[in-house]
């Protein structure tokens, strides 16, 4: 490097290091200027948008501002779309919970060296195939003449799965056409999520503090509602935060599995990519917004951003 280029950097680095505050704005200058930009920029569009309406004659956005696509959100349709997501994304983060705790506490706890690498890329390796792939390999496995159905059948309990098919608001002519199917896949996509964050937390429960409850003659269940729970609640909080706010913004999932009934996500696309009404597309955009900040308020106080 020439002497003349290397000592201008050599300036620019003294100069730098002893402002630190100009130092930390340029570092931060970029992800600020993106997250305000891009983030912000957007979402202050989809709101703008939110505000006008289409106009029924030409089918053109009539940018006058108005309170009529918000008076259309508010629809029982449209709240019941709503409804049925914000319930689906709730289910899928109680069962993640369930289903999580137990293997994260597992690889945690009792697990070291290569067996403990094994059961977390076990837990992992769904994550680097294709999510289309793994929902369309899903929607055989539910089908008719699928493997669950053919389970079903060598067990001889044809007559359970039609009476789980039969019962209505989970039920459907085939797993793969049914709510229940449904909350299968999307639990199955979204659990490494709730695993991960869950496994960090139980690591980090303090040994000295289950000795202690043990030798004082608390049962386990006892030691699991008063010291284990409540330590791990942060990362089952920051779990949550995934499991719930990818399902609830999900669309192919409700496209490929279900019943046809429409999700936020799905009513999203085709409000702007099918009927071309940006302005309510928008503002149904608005409302996973509004939950995932009402949630991540929750969140936050039950310390989950600390155990990202």
């Amino acid at each position: 490097m020439p002497f003349r280029e290397f000592s201008l950097i050599r300036r620019l680095s003294t100069y730098l290091y002893t402002r630190r505050r100009l130092r930390l704005a340029l570092l931060l200058a970029l992800p600020v200027g993106w997250l305000v930009v891009v983030y912000g920029g957007s979402l202050g569009s989809l709101l703008l948008n939110s505000f006008f309406q289409i106009d029924s004659f030409s089918g053109t956005i009539d940018r006058s501002p108005t309170l009529e696509t918000w008076r259309q959100v508010f629809t029982d349709a449209n709240m019941a779309v709503a409804g049925r997501t914000i319930g689906m994304a709730t289910a899928v983060t109680i069962a993640s919970i369930l289903i999580g705790f137990p293997l994260a506490y597992r690889i945690a706890r009792f697990t070291s060296g290569k067996a403990k690498t094994a059961l977390v890329l076990a837990v992992l390796i769904p994550l680097w195939s294709s999510y289309l792939v793994r929902v369309y390999a899903w929607k055989l496995l539910l089908a008719s003449e699928g493997v669950a159905a053919w389970f079903f059948n060598v067990l001889g309990a044809s007559s359970v799965l039609n009476w789980i098919l039969g019962l209505p608001l989970i039920g459907g002519p085939s797993l793969s056409t049914s709510s229940l199917g449904q909350f299968l896949v999307f639990t199955y996509i979204w659990l490494p999520y709730m695993v991960l964050p869950m496994q960090a937390a139980v690591e980090r429960l303090p040994e000295s503090l289950l000795e202690a409850s043990a030798d004082l003659g608390a049962s386990p269940a006892t030691t699991f509602r008063r010291i284990t729970w409540p330590l791990i609640l942060p990362g089952v909080a920051a779990g949550s935060i995934f499991t719930f706010s990818l399902t609830l913004g999900d669309y192919i999932i409700p496209t490929i599995i279900g019943n046809s009934s429409p999700f936020i996500g799905l009513a999203i696309y085709s409000q702007q990519g099918v009927a071309g009404n940006l302005p309510l597309a928008a503002a149904l955009a608005i409302i996973p917004v509004v939950v995932m900040g009402l949630y991540l308020t929750g969140a936050r106080k039950l310390g989950a951003f600390e155990a990202l």
